[in-house]
Order: C-alpha cells, then structure tokens, then sequence
C-alpha cells in the first residue's frame, strides 16, 4: 500500500496547492456516493457488502487531509467510515454534521464540513 500512497500523494501534488498559512485556504467539496458503513479489510473480499474498505478510506483521506474545509456530501446515518477517516486524519481534524434526511427520497443522507483545525475555526454568529 506505501507505493500507491506514494504515487497518489505525487499525482495530488501536481493538482492540489499546498497549505500556505497566511496567504491561501484550501477548500475542497466530495460526493462520496453512499459514505457509511466498512468493510474491515484493506482488500474488499468478492461478494462482500459494504465494497469499502480500510485502503478506499484511506486514499480519500490523503486528498481532504490537503484541503483546509471540505464538504462531503452523500455521508449516511451510519458513520463508521467518517470515524475511520477522522482517525486516519488525525486529532487537528474536527467535523460539523447536518441532520439526516429521512424518507425515501432523502436516502438516509447528510452533509458532513471536514475542517483542518489549526487553519479553520467556525464561528457561531448569534448563538
């Protein structure tokens, strides 16, 4: 897994810029089509369900874990791939969660905003 790492981290370089505290935010957005429960391998064995995995979660969080703030969108009621993530992320990441739309057309889905916090600090305005 440390070479595909590896050649995703360059391939991120060339298209994501770098952190620069002080003169840029780095924002990104992800539809993670159906992001909720994992499957708890790094390879997802034929036939089994959910398809994702440890090294999917992993691969995502090389690409938010360069980003500032980052919106991802189709995150579902079960959160056991957010929380891996988060892990992989690191203790500086934090996350702020709309509720989940129920109902057949809301598909059990939410919003979820990933924030880097030593860069991004919500404000509460009126609260």
């Amino acid at each position: 897994m440390a070479a595909e790492v590896a050649q995703l981290d360059a391939a991120l370089d060339l298209v994501v810029p770098a952190k620069a505290p002080g003169a840029n935010i780095v924002v990104g957005t992800w539809n993670l089509r159906a992001f909720s429960d994992l499957t708890e391998d790094w390879e997802t064995p034929a036939g089994v369900s959910p398809k994702r995995n440890f090294a999917d979660v992993s691969y995502i969080s090389r690409f938010i874990g360069r980003c500032d703030v980052v919106a991802v969108q189709e995150v579902r009621g079960n959160l056991r791939a957010l929380r891996y993530m988060l892990k992989a992320l690191g203790d500086d990441w934090a996350f702020i969660l709309t509720d989940v739309t129920k109902g057949s057309q809301g598909n059990d889905e939410r919003l979820a905003f990933l924030f880097d916090s030593r860069r991004v600090k919500p404000v509460w305005a009126g609260l």
